[in-house]
């Protein structure tokens, strides 16, 4: 019986395994590359390290000094039957400067260049092409020179750097926002948190709004790990995004906006008009009780603030310096909200709202 007892878990242990792969990384500090890709679904753990060099078992003061050849790295470990190595690349673009080959942000050094490290031919061929399809986009007009190499080992990063986001959240919150990652990536991608063809674990308003019966707001760990760092402070903790340096400031598509935790309709773009702020501004909610609205004393002033009236996220401020016919300015952030293309609304369960655009 413990003969067969054994062969049952080694069979399961095995097949569990098996369903796992790896792919490694570099995307400047590991903290942020960790964290990003642990946003995915399919994405089982991410984890800091070294790669690129010579030397065995470096450690962290060898790399930082740039000696030793080492980049910081993340192996991601992921199942295939959930998301693809290709889809890791698309993410992967998405979350790095692909166009500095002296490291990445604020940080500085070939310590923190970005690179692909492939493990297989396999790997190395998508990685090309995707590489070459970034190129072919015109998205960025200098050349991308992030390196794609083989990969010669991977070399765990100290434990005190494994998971650094959540376990110190205020400082990494800090670091992150000061390295001008964010500000970047927003600047180059209109939703760089968007995987085409995949999907990502609650890094977004769920995908429909069910109403009020079906919403339970999740606790603050768990937003925590569900929004990025800028959404959080801005539902969360009632901050404001950078005037002109957000998602949905200049977006001109037909469409919707919903709440980023609880996918609650919001504002519709048959309402949206441009203010000069450099916010999406609105002269008027979706529905009336789309919203709800507090008095707001900080800043040595008095203001309106507007929240959404399920997941109670902090949106943004009415005044009532706007056009006609409402006078009113609704000035929200982007990043309390996700847009819904009018061509995916019916998809995304949002098809009564369809009639605004006819």
């Amino acid at each position: 019986m413990r003969v067969i007892a054994a062969l049952l878990i080694s069979l399961i242990t095995g097949s569990a395994l098996a369903a796992q792969a790896t792919a490694v990384f570099a995307g400047g500090c590991f903290w942020c590359t960790e964290s990003d890709f642990e946003k995915l679904d399919g994405v089982s753990e991410a984890i800091s390290g070294y790669a690129g060099g010579d030397e065995a078992d470096p450690t962290y003061e060898e790399v930082s000094s740039g000696a030793t050849g080492h980049t910081e790295s993340v192996k991601v470990i992921y199942d295939p039957d959930k998301i693809s190595y290709a889809q890791l690349l698309d993410w992967f673009w998405r979350h790095l400067d692909p166009t500095d080959a002296d490291g990445q942000f604020v940080d500085r050094g070939r310590q923190y260049r970005g690179a692909i490290f492939f493990e297989t031919p396999e790997q190395e061929k998508q990685a090309r092409t995707s590489k070459a399809a970034l190129e072919k986009s015109g998205r960025f007009e200098k050349p991308i020179v992030t390196e794609i190499t083989p990969l010669k080992a991977f070399y765990p990063a100290e434990e005190y750097h494994q998971n650094y986001y959540k376990r110190n959240p205020l400082r990494y919150k800090f670091y992150r926002y000061n390295s001008g990652r964010d500000q970047f990536l927003e600047k180059h991608w209109d939703d760089p948190d968007h995987l085409p063809g995949g999907k990502k674990e609650n890094t977004e308003a769920p995908m429909s709004w069910r109403g009020p019966e079906h919403f339970n707001k999740p606790d603050e760990a768990t937003l925590r790990t569900r929004l990025s760092p800028l959404s959080f402070q801005v539902t969360q903790e009632d901050d404001t995004e950078p005037a002109f340096k957000n998602t949905y400031w200049d977006n001109k598509q037909q469409g919707i906006y919903v709440d980023v935790v609880s996918g609650e309709p919001l504002f519709s773009s048959t309402d949206k008009y441009k203010s000069g702020t450099g916010w999406p501004s609105f002269t008027k909610p979706i529905t009336p009780d789309a919203v709800t609205t507090r008095e707001d004393s900080t800043l040595w002033m008095v203001r309106t603030e507007v929240r959404s009236s399920y997941a109670d996220s902090h949106l943004g401020h009415v005044f009532k310096d706007g056009p006609q016919p409402t006078g009113e300015r609704w000035c929200m952030n982007s990043a309390a909200m996700r847009f819904i293309a009018k061509e995916d609304m019916a998809d995304a369960g949002y098809g009564q709202y369809l009639t605004l655009f006819e």
